[in-house]
């Protein structure tokens, strides 16, 4: 690890980080965080949901509901802590009070930190609840707060309740900082002045994610060189059994043109057990086991093999997509096929890069893939244009955004 510097220490909070339980939870996130801890002091906490008699309800009712997170772990010689809160399971009127019981939970090892001169500024992940703990945070502790705004920010705008709590949440915040160009406009239309939000997304690691051989990326797997090969992951549980439906949902129909067609789903122990159950049994249900392969979520230093033996990636979310994942396709040379949403389209800008589908359409996203196995494709050209988003220029922003922000704190 980089000497760090004596700049100011920053705390990330996000309930949305790996641990030894989900290691391939919110994998973005630490990618990101970690890089900013080469050159600055920081540490995290994930709080973790909790509910009463949960132990009670999984081992009774549904043993997969949320297994318990260890309280702490050592991460690339990083503290990461998972506190619990109070999180209720149901309709979104019962999970209104979530940024202030995430505040609570996680109150006491703010406090403790910034007493012990280890916390000068929160950097949240997520709008609500994560943004809204951190900003109750900040005015309690008497920190900043800045604001990385990720794609579950334009769920919010859904809820009246929610929404009302996301601009409370941005109102208060330092600086927000928006994955994508999409996302800098949300925020601009809930209020936010130019000065104080900007782009800062999510970069890709190039010298880890690039192309490997192909056929023995395949005989790795155990697929025929010939066989057309689609691939979806996500680090993120907001990309959810939902999202995969669309893929699945459009496979029957593939693999009838395509008899030989395999699908790769990579990440989903992100998921709730009984959420990739209801997956299994959709595949199982429209007769796709010899098509579909579920992957476990992999470390970074094994997903460009999988990639590498893939044709096309696929994003079937309606939502922007994590864009570390399309970025580490591309950087392995895939074109991708996904909705014209968000971050897609900043990232596909051009035809040789992918296909785009018309938000919503399930059909228009099938003939997408279609047209994307169906094309040659200049694998070269996709990876130069990944090796743009490197992580330098993005985490030198970052770090300058930080010590800029606690300056003028301490100053005012």
């Amino acid at each position: 690890m980089a000497e760090i510097s004596k700049g100011p220490h920053i705390g990330v909070l996000s309930s949305r980080f790996p641990s030894s339980l989900y290691p391939g939870l919110g994998l973005p996130i630490r990618e990101r965080m970690f890089r900013v801890a080469r050159r600055l002091p920081l540490f995290v906490v994930s709080p973790t949901p909790w509910v009463p008699l949960e132990d009670w309800f999984r081992q009774n009712l549904n043993p997969g509901f949320r297994p318990s997170i260890p309280e702490y772990e050592e991460q690339q010689g990083i503290p990461v802590w998972f506190p619990r809160f109070l999180s209720m399971p149901g309709p979104d009127m019962l999970r209104l009070p979530e940024g202030w019981t995430m505040a609570r939970g996680a109150y006491h090892r703010f406090a403790a930190l910034r007493s012990a001169g280890r916390l000068d500024l929160i950097d949240a992940h997520g709008a609500y609840p994560d943004g809204h703990a951190a900003v109750l945070l900040g005015r309690r502790i008497g920190v900043p707060v800045t604001v990385t705004l990720h794609s579950d920010g334009l769920n919010c705008a859904r809820n009246p309740g929610r929404l009302r709590k996301l601009r409370e949440t941005l109102g208060g915040a330092a600086r927000v900082f928006a994955a994508s160009e999409t996302l800098r406009q949300f925020a601009l239309e809930l209020g936010v002045p130019d000065g104080r939000v900007e782009v800062v997304g999510n970069g890709v690691d190039a010298e880890c994610f690039r192309p490997r051989d192909r056929t023995a990326a395949r005989a790795a797997l155990g697929i025929p060189s010939d066989a057309p090969v689609l691939i979806s992951s996500s680090p993120d549980r907001f990309f959810g059994e939902k999202d995969y439906n669309q893929l699945i949902e459009a496979l029957p129909a593939l693999s009838r043109r395509l008899p030989k067609l395999v699908c790769l789903l990579v990440g989903l122990d992100s998921l709730e057990k009984n959420r990739r159950a209801t997956l299994e049994a959709m595949v199982e249900r429209l007769d796709l086991k010899e098509t579909v392969r579920f992957l476990d979520d992999l470390p970074p230093d094994e997903l460009p093999g999988i990639l590498s033996a893939a044709d096309v990636f696929v994003s079937a979310a309606y939502h922007e997509t994590p864009v570390t994942t399309l970025l580490e396709a591309m950087a392995c040379g895939l074109p991708v096929a996904a909705f014209d949403v968000g971050a897609n389209r900043e990232l596909v800008c051009r035809p040789e890069f992918g296909e785009l589908a018309p938000l919503g359409d399930p059909s228009a996203l099938k003939t997408a893939i279609d047209l994307a196995l169906s094309r040659t494709w200049d694998r070269m050209t996709i990876r130069r244009h990944s090796e743009a988003y490197s992580w330098d220029g993005r985490i030198n922003r970052l770090c300058r955004a930080f010590t800029e922000i606690v300056a003028a704190w301490r100053t005012g």
